[in-house]
């Protein structure tokens, strides 16, 4: 689903033929001359890549020194760098149907599990410290981190739930394997809030994501 939302996003691609406009409900791209950059959504740009109708144009930030910097930023400060909001996405796109047109493309693939990688222990140590704070604002979030910041808001939600009406809800989580692990410390985290005040602060703290 947040694949799909990222195909959405705009990027440029040079065609290698000449074709009319083409008119659609997000609106109207073309018309495609040969050599010169026209800006498409990414699921088009990846249709006439697949047929050789054209080549793709990275965007900047995919470049190996726009990402070492961000790399390097990312690890010296505690907030998030400002990315694309489906960089993840994007990439992956990219690295799938488009590696020709990426140079250096093993640096940058690189350098982008690194980025995430740290990204995503800067979600986990935010959401530690969620415990003992009334709210926690993460500015940068990408559609990647929010998707798993997510789940967590919801549970946290049904635990407090359940923990003033253990009668109404049933325990829907044996089953469960694929939650984040954080979550299994919801219940000693109810045992000093109650309810309403909870309830308020998660819902700061799922706002501060967007």
């Amino acid at each position: 689903q947040i694949e799909f939302m990222a195909e959405d996003e705009l990027i440029e691609m040079v065609p290698n033929m000449r074709m009319d406009p083409l008119n659609f409900i997000s609106g109207d791209f073309g018309p495609f001359l040969p050599q010169i950059v026209t800006q498409v959504p990414l699921w088009l740009a990846v249709a006439l890549k697949k047929r050789g109708k054209c080549s793709i144009r990275p965007p900047h930030w995919m470049s190996v020194e726009s990402l070492t910097q961000v790399l390097e930023e990312e690890r010296n400060s505690q907030t998030f760098q400002a990315l694309p909001f489906h960089y993840v996405e994007i990439s992956r796109l990219l690295f799938d149907h488009a590696r020709d047109d990426i140079p250096d493309i093993y640096m940058v693939r690189s350098l982008i599990e690194d980025i995430r990688g740290v990204r995503l222990h800067k979600v986990e140590t935010n959401l530690e410290k969620f415990s003992g704070a009334s709210a926690v604002k993460m500015n940068h979030l990408s559609a990647m981190e929010v998707n798993i910041v997510r789940p967590f808001v919801g549970r946290a939600l049904q635990a407090f739930y359940k923990h003033d009406n253990p009668e109404v809800m049933p325990d829907t989580d044996a089953n469960s394997n694929t939650r984040p692990q954080l979550a299994t410390n919801l219940p000693r985290v109810c045992s000093k809030f109650n309810l309403s005040l909870l309830s308020f602060y998660l819902l700061i703290f799922y706002l501060c994501t967007y």
